[in-house]
């Protein structure tokens, strides 16, 4: 799956909770977002934290693909599946990765109902809420982005974090193209690349590759650099800050990618010994880009069908589900802004726990005369 072109559609903020049906209306004793609320996080303790405003928001974008498909679903006690349990069910999926059984048993529900409430959902999710993850559309919101940016350590006109994360899956050993999906991990799994803004939201994303694909094969196939060659992204204002020293609009990523003239990548540690500058130049790096392994650890943690070892997935399916999770995440910080700081405390750890980093030594030399621009512009900064 590539970056998404995406097209604005009519969003709906309010729910009219007399159409609602199902048993999660509870009348007067208690209120139902407190029963819900539970039925949704299940045993854990920790996230998926979902405010009731979100989950109203995001029944709103679902309910009139729901209402259209859903009229045969019920309870064992015969009662009608409303809106607001349909997608309680398909949060409790996405949240928990508990299994269809497990999550059937706690909604009183059968555990293929629980398949099709889970997918219809996806399916309209991926249509519906779209618009949560674009690239920026404005020059005012891309201002805002690089101005965060430099906030962190400096990094002037830097326009997002580039990272990926591994989906690990349990294939069985007899199905046929098991080894494609062996990572250098020897894991089977699927990649996640994203594309970050300052605020840990996804800009753009590419799933659906096999573990086993280098991170720089997998950018330099990527629509976004395509877009990027021809000149049609990260080609907005350029810096000047002498005849010499010009900062162009770029992206940063670790040395897993390719050194280019919009991916800025740290020196390589032979480079290192006998630069101070460089040392610190690396450092910045990576206190900047750890923006991007923030917002894949808290995409784990909150959706936690894509943290463990998925038994057997569909992997035609799993890149929309991917999807829709990084829809949720977004939808979560378009919604939650208070939460940020609490989850930026809690979630510290690494995404891709026992991963080495790999090494891409490509490097271009309009790359190099950026990353060299930037380390003049940030040792200056430093000692003026």
């Amino acid at each position: 799956m590539g970056p998404l072109k995406v097209t604005k559609k009519r969003r709906k903020t309010e729910m009219n909770h007399d159409d609602i049906t199902g048993s999660s209306e509870k009348e007067g004793v208690v209120d139902w977002w407190d029963e819900l609320s539970k039925k949704i996080n299940g045993l854990q303790k920790s996230p998926p934290k979902i405010y009731r405003k979100t989950f109203e928001y995001i029944c709103s974008l679902v309910k009139d693909d729901i209402a259209t498909k859903s009229a045969h679903f019920s309870f064992s006690n015969g009662k009608p599946v409303g809106l607001i349990d349909q997608v309680a069910v398909a949060l409790r999926r996405l949240g928990s990765g508990d299994s269809f059984v497990v999550i059937g048993e706690s909604f009183g529900l059968s555990h293929s109902t629980v398949s099709q409430i889970t997918w219809r959902f996806v399916e309209s999710m991926e249509e519906r809420a779209l618009h949560h993850l674009q690239w920026p559309s404005t020059q005012e919101e891309m201002n805002t982005i690089k101005s965060k940016f430099e906030k962190i350590q400096g990094f002037p006109n830097c326009c997002g974090a580039i990272d990926v994360t591994h989906i690990t899956l349990n294939l069985p050993g007899t199905e046929h193209s098991s080894d494609v999906w062996l990572d250098h991990k020897k894991n089977h799994s699927m990649v996640l690349q994203a594309i970050v803004d300052p605020d840990m939201k996804f800009r753009d994303i590419v799933t659906g590759w096999p573990g086993k694909m280098e991170d720089s094969l997998i950018f330099s196939s990527s629509n976004f650099n395509k877009l990027c060659n021809k000149g049609e992204r990260l080609n907005g204002k350029v810096l000047k800050f002498s005849e010499e020293s010009e900062i162009r609009e770029y992206i940063i990523g670790d040395s897993a990618y390719p050194l280019l003239p919009y991916l800025i990548v740290p020196y390589e540690e032979r480079e290192l010994l006998k630069s101070e500058a460089k040392t610190q130049f690396n450092k910045l790096h990576l206190e900047t880009r750890m923006v991007a392994q923030r917002a894949l650890t808290r995409l784990k943690e909150m959706w936690r069908i894509i943290r463990g070892n998925m038994w057997r997935p569909d992997k035609h399916r799993l890149p929309r589900i991917i999807l829709v999770c990084c829809l949720l995440h977004n939808i979560v910080i378009d919604m939650q802004d208070e939460v940020k700081d609490e989850l930026l405390c809690l979630y510290h750890h690494n995404h891709d726990s026992g991963y080495q980093q790999l090494v891409c030594e490509d490097a271009d030399e309009k790359g190099m005369a950026l990353r060299e621009s930037l380390l003049s512009y940030l040792n200056g900064r430093l000692h003026s």
